[in-house]
């Protein structure tokens, strides 16, 4: 099985021949790795790769046909996830303090009562993202960059060790996402753990020292510069194209 980012911590996600299927068609196809303690990695590939899939499998969120993931060393409580902003709901009547306070579900339940401590660890979160100011605005009136560094705060409050995001910084303005991926960057520089579904390839060369590409099934993993090459590219996009043959998973 491949190993991927080593770190000298105990604590990993690892992924053993892992297929998941959407429609009874393989959406990751017998995939292994590794994602230890202290890296900062992107998960990268051509549109209908699998990347989403493979994150909400890393959470447990989607039921494996072949294989397991495992969380070495880790708790559900230290794993921290961001959706996509479309699958959440807005609609919700809360204020931003009340969003970001839900990552602190964990601790206190749905119903439990935030303390002095929590509730200046919320705020610090929010200070971090720029919107410690809008704490009791509702969420209903927030841009989407807005919306999105309270969903940044909502993880950060949670304090997690591993924090995984699903294409974090689509439809967003230019200077939120600026900000976000200094605060990604900030959080790995302290110790923290980051796995980012992305799409944007500057992004991924500038901030994430190591690269995942999958298009489906792994093609290429390991250090960015290595993994993002014109060769391993272009074979993604021919396994992308390949997939659409009926029979293309035969194993």
């Amino acid at each position: 099985m491949g190993r991927l980012f080593l770190g000298d911590g105990s604590m990993s996600i690892v992924v053993d021949n892992l297929t998941v299927s959407y429609r009874r068609r393989p959406a990751v196809h017998h995939l292994d790795t590794e994602f230890s303690d202290g890296c900062m990695c992107a998960v990268f590939g051509p549109n209908g790769a699998g990347k989403s899939t493979l994150l909400k499998a890393l959470m447990g969120l989607l039921k494996a046909d072949t294989g397991n993931v495992r969380h070495v060393g880790l708790k559900r409580s230290d794993i921290a996830y961001l959706p996509q902003q479309s699958d959440v709901d807005r609609s919700q009547p809360i204020t931003v303090f009340e969003l970001a306070a839900l990552g602190l579900w964990y601790e206190i339940g749905f119903f439990g009562r935030v303390n002095a401590k929590q509730r200046e660890r919320v705020m610090q979160a929010l200070e971090r993202v720029g919107m410690a100011e809008t704490a009791n605005h509702q969420i209903a009136h927030l841009s989407n960059g807005q919306f999105q560094r309270v969903l940044f705060a909502r993880m950060l409050a949670q304090d997690a060790k591993f924090l995984l995001l699903d294409e974090p910084f689509n439809a967003i303005d230019a200077g939120t996402t600026h900000v976000l991926l200094e605060v990604l960057h900030g959080c790995h520089q302290t110790g923290q753990s980051v796995i980012a579904v992305l799409h944007d390839y500057d992004q991924v060369r500038t901030y994430f020292p190591e690269t995942l590409l999958i298009a489906r099934k792994k093609i290429a993993e390991g250090a960015t510069e290595s993994v993002l090459t014109e060769e391993n590219m272009q074979q993604a996009n021919a396994v992308m194209q390949q997939h659409e043959l009926e029979a293309w998973c035969k194993d």
